[in-house]
């Protein structure tokens, strides 16, 4: 049997780093987006009581050290189903490290795929209990839309949808950003009243200029990469709405409410970036096809 399973990437709108937890995780405030970029994962069993993985992408590992892998094994142990053999193909388009969620949402991925497959019957809070044991961003990628994540991120609450039409990604090649670096750099930064509770006000408002007004990243304050100024002042030049870097970085997305103006975007950062995408915001995290 096979299942395919679409993985959307995410962006944050905002991220708020509140403060370091005794177990060494983070707190974090932020308004979490998934978008129409997606990685396509296929499911397969056989009979080989092993866990496989392949994957398109250089540099993705193909072993226990995946987060596929790690999916898959937790799905398994949690359902009592050990010894299971699955092979698990990842076609990425998503770039690594660019704080996008490209791993984690191979992961949920992973979990819903496998949840059909052996008719596990799992419902949403039960996936997204063993997604929490895998990876502070999979609970969201399961679910996707707009949603305020608290806690290590994995405490989920729904907002009004995002409303912008078009979203333009870009990651800077040769920049990917170790996140226990960034997260020490944060650590160091003064503290500031949290722009997600700005921002969930400007949800609920449905004003775009005002929520396009309070992106705002801490990493990006934090890391102050050369490469992100750079892209968001040929964002801004081709008229984005606002634009900001998604998670640890270093990708960067804009925000538009013009198909022409974002293609313009797209076209001017093509010049100089491989890794340039044109999405929308979805109101869904992963989906079967």
């Amino acid at each position: 049997m096979e299942i395919k399973v679409l993985a959307p990437a995410k962006i944050n709108l905002t991220l708020d780093v509140t403060g370091k937890r005794p177990d060494g995780y983070h707190n974090i405030l932020s308004i979490m987006q998934s978008v129409d970029l997606y990685d396509t994962i296929t499911v397969t069993d056989n009979d080989s009581g092993q866990i496989t993985v392949s994957c398109n992408y250089e540099g993705v590992p193909c072993d226990e050290k995946n987060i596929c892998y790690k999916a898959a094994e937790r799905f398994f142990i949690a359902t009592r189903n050990e010894g299971q053999g699955v092979h698990i193909d990842i076609d990425k388009v998503i770039p690594t490290q660019a704080g996008l969620a490209g791993g984690s949402t191979d992961g949920a991925a992973v979990l819903m795929g496998l949840n059909k497959m052996f008719d596990a019957f799992l419902k949403p809070d039960e996936l997204q209990e063993i997604a929490e044991k895998i990876g502070a961003d999979v609970p969201f990628c399961l679910v996707g839309g707009t949603k305020y994540a608290t806690g290590i991120g994995t405490k989920l609450q729904k907002m009004p949808n995002f409303l912008a039409s078009h979203i333009v990604i870009c990651k800077p090649d040769n920049v990917s950003v170790s996140t226990a670096e960034a997260y020490k750099k944060v650590d160091a930064l003064n503290p500031h009243p949290p722009y997600t509770d700005e921002m969930i006000k400007s949800l609920f408002s449905r004003d775009m200029f005002r929520i396009t007004s309070t992106l705002f990243n801490d990493f990006e304050l934090a890391l102050k990469l050369e490469e992100v100024n750079d892209i968001k002042r040929i964002m801004y030049k081709r008229k984005a709405l606002g634009a900001s870097m998604s998670g640890s970085g270093s990708a960067v997305f804009a925000v538009y409410n013009s198909e022409r103006k974002a293609k313009k975007c797209v076209d001017a950062l093509k010049e100089k970036y491989d890794k340039v995408f044109l999405c929308h915001p979805t109101k869904e995290g992963c989906k079967i096809v």
